[in-house]
This record gives C-alpha cells, structure tokens and sequence, in this order.
C-alpha cells in the first residue's frame, strides 16, 4: 500500500499561528501554509498521531477533505458529495456537522449542515448499498466552514481541544487555556535552566505547562482521541506515536518553578493538578499575596495572568494589584516578566512601558502580552 499523503490542519489561536507553524517546524514538518487561525500541513495518517501527542499550541488537528465554491446549496451538495467520505467513515461511524459561516450567501449555518449531511450520506449509500446508517460507532465530526463563499469541510482528528490535557479536573475563574499557556511560555525564551516564577498562579496551568516543556512531555500524553478508534488510523500506529513520546521524556532535569496565590482555594486547585501531572516534587506552591511574593535565583522569568476587573468585579483592586506586581519586580535584578491582560492601563499601574507588547486573545477577550526583557542567562563556555 502506497504511503497516503493528507492535507492536515492544526487551528490556531487568534495571533499564534506562527507559534503553531514553528511548533511544526521543530516536529520536523516543513510543507506548510500558515492563513488566519491555521496551518496546513502535510502529512500521512501516522502524522495524525504524532501531531496530537505533541502540539502544544494548537486548539486540534483536523484532515482537509475539500475546498471549492458555493454560492447554493446545490454547489455545496455536489461539492461535498464528490469528496471521499467513505475512505474514512465505516457504515456504522457516527458523522455529526458542524458549521459556520462568514462573508457568504449560504449564511444559514444550519441549512449548510443539513446540505453537507445529506451529501454525505448519499456517497455513503453509494458505497456500501444500504439506505440506513446506525452511527453507533466510532465518531467522525466533519465541520463545513463557510467563508467568502468558498466551503472548507474537515474531519476533526481530535475529539475534545486539545487543551484537554488530563491534569486539571477543576478549575478558578477565568481560566488561562493550556494551549495559550504554553505559547506564552515559548513566547517568554524560558528554559529549564532558569527560574519561573507566576504570583497569580490560580489553578497552576502556568507551572504545569513549563514543567511539561522542561522535561519534554508531549502534552496529549494523557489523555484519548476520536481518531484512536478510526480504522484508517491504526491501533499500532497510535502505539507507534506514544513509545516514541514516551520514549523522549527527560526527567533528569531539574526544574525551578515556583508559584503563590493570596487565594487558598486557587492553591488547593493548583496543588491537584501539579500532583495529578506528576510535578508534587518539583513545583513549589504558597498561599502568599503578590506583594510577599519572593521570586528566587538569577535570571528566571515570572510569566503571569493578573486578575482583571471582570474576574474580580472590583476594577480598583485589580489596579492595585497590578502596581504591586510592577514594584515587586522592581526588587528584582535581571529577571523578565511576561503577563498577559485586558487592562488598557496595565504599563501605566506598572510603571514602566512594556519593551515589546503583542495582542492575543484569550478566549474571546482582547489581551495585551505585555513583555518586559531582562538579560538573557550568561552562556556557560
């Protein structure tokens, strides 16, 4: 059997496609296109596997079925229809479509579903000679995306994002995603080598990001995908993927990651996840307000996510807050400091302008990634 090459997806948050495409880079990806919220890439079905093992930025990894123009219903119909659906779905797979649609005449998304449905299980039909389907099996979610008046049907690989890593079970308000924790802390030149430190560590993401980073743990290590139970995605090719992630674990390394939170239900939150990631020993957490907080070591890096005016329904507060974190570090000889926030104002209550700022999107909240550089670390010869 010749080797199958796919037009593979990894989506991408507002403003980190281009951590996602390095991301790629470095699992050694090279064909490559990066567009508004993705990167396409190429790739068989054991790249599958190995890309939802290790993306640590990415929201999913989904295959392109097709794209073309459709500007009616019955263009979308034939469009879909002539797609190879079947390769991939069994008689019995459960296929739900989803959709959206932006800048198109076909603007009723429900209506769209319902086309790409119907196409669907009329090549279905074609190829295994029966008019019902019980979709009792493994599930196959194609999505159509409208945009423009161009169709983009995919079939999501991933099953729940993969910011679902297995370690957080509860969480605080106003939670930071996994995925973009770990591209602030790529974002941040954070090494093992150097300290971390985050004094709003809430539910501890920050912390348990960077220790999977510093002992080089792929982060979907522990936990399932839809497309492990998809018969063009192989048992052993899944078996394959996580020995070889297994295998690159380095847990030799010391880390130095530390964290405080004034909140003891927030730390009682980040002491489960730490433990149930597997870090007790090696991440450090207290109960302490910003203001008492006491970073150790030479040229670590305190990467943060300050509570705003929304989550603490007091804008005052957060101000304060905000000044204390500019004065604490201050104290503190070349370290850097990366947070992100909402707050207009933030260099201002700092008291100091970031040296680089870049927009990101947490959820559906406009941030600032507000940097500011200390000295690099001095190379050991």
């Amino acid at each position: 059997m010749t080797e199958r090459k796919l037009q593979l997806i990894a989506t991408a948050p507002m403003g980190l496609e281009a951590i996602v495409a390095r991301e790629l880079k470095e699992l050694g990806y090279e064909d490559m296109t990066v567009e508004n919220g993705r990167v396409t890439f190429t790739g068989g079905p054991e790249d599958i596997c190995r890309t939802n093992l290790w993306l640590r930025t990415s929201d999913r990894v989904l295959i392109k079925m097709g794209e073309f123009e459709a500007t009616t219903f019955d263009e979308l119909f034939e469009g879909t229809k002539a797609l190879d659906w079947p390769d991939w779905i069994p008689n019995n797979g459960e296929f739900p479509v989803e959709g959206r649609s932006h800048k198109s005449q076909l603007s009723s998304v429900p209506a769209c579903q319902k086309i790409v449905k119907k196409a669907v299980v009329e090549k279905m039909k074609e190829r295994y000679g029966t008019e019902w389907f019980p979709e009792d099996g493994a599930r196959f979610v194609i999505e159509v995306i409208m945009l423009n008046d161009r169709a983009l049907l995919t079939l999501d690989t991933t099953g729940p994002g993969l910011h679902k890593r297995g370690y957080r079970r509860l969480v605080t308000e106003a939670p930071l995603k996994e995925t973009m924790a770990a591209a602030i802390l790529q974002l941040s030149r954070w090494a093992p080598h150097r300290p971390l430190y985050d004094p709003f560590c809430g539910s501890g993401t920050f912390l348990v990001e960077a220790a999977m980073i510093g002992w080089n743990i792929a982060p979907g290590l522990r936990r399932s995908f839809n497309s492990e139970h998809w018969p063009l995605v192989t048992e052993e090719m899944w078996s394959r993927a996580r020995e070889e992630a297994f295998d690159s674990v380095n847990d030799d390394i010391p880390l130095d990651i530390a964290g405080s939170d004034i909140d003891p239900n927030a730390i009682e939150v980040a002491e489960a996840a730490v433990k149930k990631a597997g870090f007790a020993k090696e991440i450090k957490l207290r109960n302490l307000s910003v203001a008492k907080a006491q970073p150790q070591g030479s040229y670590g890096v305190i990467v943060t996510n300050p509570p705003y005016g929304e989550r603490l329904a007091d804008q005052k507060e957060a101000e304060k807050l905000i000044r204390q974190l500019g004065f604490s570090y201050l104290m503190l000889q070349n370290w850097s400091l990366f947070a992100i926030s909402p707050e207009k104002q933030f260099e201002h209550h700092f008291t100091r302008n970031a040296d680089k700022k870049r927009k990101l999107f947490n959820g559906r909240i406009e941030c600032q990634l507000y940097q500011y550089l200390g000295p690099l670390p001095p190379r050991n010869n």
